[in-house]
């Protein structure tokens, strides 16, 4: 049994707009999202790719076509689950209103193989004889029928389908059957590293006004040869750094004022896209130095959270050793070692 995980709407996002040559949305066993909501509520809209759960004498039937123990992501959601305790409905009460309690779902997986869980269980299910019985959300209902069938864990999306399609409106749709060409096609987002704040793309992206206006984007951080359309001569919401894409790239010597820049428009409220050409490298390395410089933390502890927002960012070696002269200067004192993997 591998269990539940929230997930956060802006970890789903990055999901979805993940890429290596083509989205990842080609790739059969990346990822499988499940809308676990009425058939209704389905058909009026739901998030790009999802797949409706059907539920039938009380149990969910999973869509054939899934091979749930191959698929590196399984999602489920619902219209608002936000977390995944579970409730205990009391129908016992004097006024013959019902009342609730919460308990965590951990409570309810624990093998009874120690005396403490045992009282805890004991416990647990004293209270359930005692009240009406258990209120499960839909989607951590759904999502524990399948923990026995994944490798990974079940991410159960924080705030289901309500919050998301809040958030993200232009990734609902009324699309059931997505053609293998219809995949290729699709254009990913720039992936989000603060959530509704700093965005990290490529030049493509940056040059596409849809996606402009999709996320509000008001100010630019280019860091690549090229000259984007947006925000051209304005100073003020366009911050260009050009270097080339090569060992020789100097990055070292922009680094305080972009993360000047880039503080100045947080605090303006300001929703900003960094940039490069591919999106891999000098841009990866910007939002490194930023993270490091915003957190006060390590290259090491700056690196994990952006390569669990985007998989395929890659900085190259040069920019890598001056991001460690970057985190002396950030920290005092050069703490991660860059020689070893995966830097």
């Amino acid at each position: 049994m591998t269990g539940l995980v929230l997930c956060e709407p802006t970890e789903l996002y990055n999901i979805l707009n993940q890429v290596t040559k083509l989205s990842r949305l080609t790739e059969p066993n990346y990822l499988c999202l499940l809308d676990v909501r009425s058939k209704r509520e389905y058909d009026e809209s739901h998030v790009i790719t999802a797949l409706l759960v059907k539920k039938r004498a009380g149990k969910y039937l999973i869509p054939e076509s899934v091979d749930l123990e191959c698929v590196e992501y399984c999602v489920v959601y619902d219209n608002n689950t936000i977390s995944l305790e579970l409730m205990l409905k009391d129908d016992s009460t004097d006024d013959g209103k019902h009342s609730t309690c919460t308990l965590h779902l951990s409570w309810i997986v624990l093998p009874c193989n120690s005396m403490e869980t045992k009282r805890k269980s004991w416990s647990l299910q004293t209270k359930i004889s005692l009240l009406g019985g258990i209120v499960l959300g839909a989607a951590v209902e759904c999502g524990r029928a399948l923990t026995h069938l994944t490798r990974h864990p079940v991410l159960i999306l924080r705030g289901g389908y309500e919050l998301f399609s809040a958030m993200y409106h232009f990734f609902r749709t009324q699309k059931i059957i997505w053609m293998p060409q219809e995949l290729d096609a699709f254009q990913p987002y720039p992936i989000e590293i603060m959530p509704g704040r700093i965005y990290l793309g490529n030049f493509k992206q940056a040059c596409d006004p849809k996606i402009q206006k999709d996320l509000k984007i008001s100010a630019h951080v280019n860091i690549s040869m090229e000259t984007g359309p947006f925000f051209v001569g304005d100073a003020d919401k366009l911050l260009h750094i050009q270097i080339e894409d090569s060992l020789e790239a100097n990055i070292t010597p922009f680094l305080r004022h972009l993360c000047h820049f880039i503080d100045i428009h947080l605090e303006l409220n300001s929703v900003i896209l960094v940039f490069s050409t591919l999106g891999i490298s000098r841009s990866c390395a910007a939002i490194l130095a930023y993270l490091m410089h915003w957190n006060g933390q390590t290259l090491k502890k700056s690196w994990a959270y952006l390569k669990k927002c985007k998989n395929n960012m890659r900085p190259n070696r040069a920019l890598v050793a001056q991001l460690s002269e970057w985190e002396k200067v950030v920290l005092g004192d050069i703490v991660t070692d860059i020689q070893n993997p995966p830097y």
